[in-house]
């Protein structure tokens, strides 16, 4: 009670229900790295006379919350890089790569569409890949230490020399990690996506977009990626396609090759010769007689049908 400074608690079990307003300013998200922590903690302690003070703490997480809403971070972000392959004089080709990514801030379980372009000019056979880094910078006593460690990546296919590749909403899932921490004067969390190509017998091409992991979805863009994701489940939808139960009739001829183009193409049949003179001549003088002849017609009953007709097993093996 108000006024009484001592409190004389009989045997028995007491409780004490208590409660604390956070600062106003904004509090760090908490975060245990490589070589720092930020924690936060409620500490209780029982002062007796006579006899030591008694301790206990618990661990109290908070968390700064991100809104990926913000308008800084629905921007898009757009990179592109070439790089020469070979040594002086001996250069086989550049590679040249261009990435982007609709907007820059995403959450935990989020998967990000890559949209890239990859042309190899090179002789060599060049492996495309895209990575979550995340990069923990800590600064104290006027040293800095940095920690960059991977998190996610993805891989694509080869493309051989001169053959080019397009991402159209590759994705690459954000795992459960921290989120961004970048107003602390001690301990900075930064991400990045890096599209990067593998080059034999050379440096790596890469390419690095910054990504902000926050704690607030962006509602707008979640509806967006789930009728992209339905959109594409309809384009892979011919997959489960099946043959049709009638055959269908090849087109007629006649829309294929016009009757002018056939006798512009198809010569006059040349006049009967004997046999030995036929023999002497060569084969290549009487193949364009056989250019755009019409195929047969098509017909599901058999124009030459059997007198007998043989019924015989059919097995099938799926």
């Amino acid at each position: 009670p108000t006024g009484e400074e001592n409190l004389i608690l009989l045997d028995g079990r007491h409780e004490f229900p208590f409660s604390f307003q956070l600062p106003q300013e904004p509090l760090v998200t908490s975060f245990t790295g490589k070589y720092g922590s930020i924690q936060y903690y409620v500490k209780a302690v029982l002062e007796r006379p006579a006899v030591p003070d008694q301790s206990v703490q618990t661990e109290l997480q908070v968390i700064s919350h991100i809104d990926v809403s913000s308008p800084a971070l629905l921007t898009p972000v757009l990179r592109s890089q070439e790089k020469m392959v070979g040594c002086w004089f001996f250069t086989s080709g550049p590679v040249s790569l261009s990435a982007k990514i609709e907007r820059k801030g995403y959450c935990n379980g989020e998967a990000i569409p890559i949209y890239a372009e990859i042309e190899n000019c090179s002789s060599r056979l060049i492996v495309p890949k895209a990575a979550i880094f995340q990069t923990q910078t800590y600064l104290a006593s006027g040293k800095t230490k940095t920690f960059r460690q991977m998190v996610a990546n993805v891989r694509g296919n080869h493309i051989a020399s001169g053959s080019t590749d397009t991402w159209n909403g590759k994705t690459l899932k954000i795992p459960p990690v921290s989120p961004s921490i970048l107003d602390c004067c001690i301990i900075r969390v930064e991400y990045s996506l890096a599209v990067y190509i593998h080059i034999p017998g050379a440096k790596k091409l890469m390419i690095e977009m910054p990504v902000v992991i926050g704690t607030i979805p962006c509602i707008g863009f979640s509806s967006r990626n789930s009728s992209i994701t339905s959109q594409f489940s309809m384009d892979m939808s011919w997959l489960a396609l099946t043959m049709p139960e009638q055959p269908e009739a090849p087109p007629n001829y006649a829309d294929v090759v016009s009757e002018e183009e056939f006798s512009r193409h198809v010569p006059a049949y040349p006049p009967p010769i004997d046999c030995e003179e036929q023999l002497c001549c060569p084969v290549f003088a009487y193949i364009q007689e056989f250019r755009f002849q019409p195929p047969p017609l098509y017909s599901e009953i058999d124009p030459h049908p059997t007198d007998v007709e043989e019924v015989q097993p059919v097995s099938f093996m799926l």
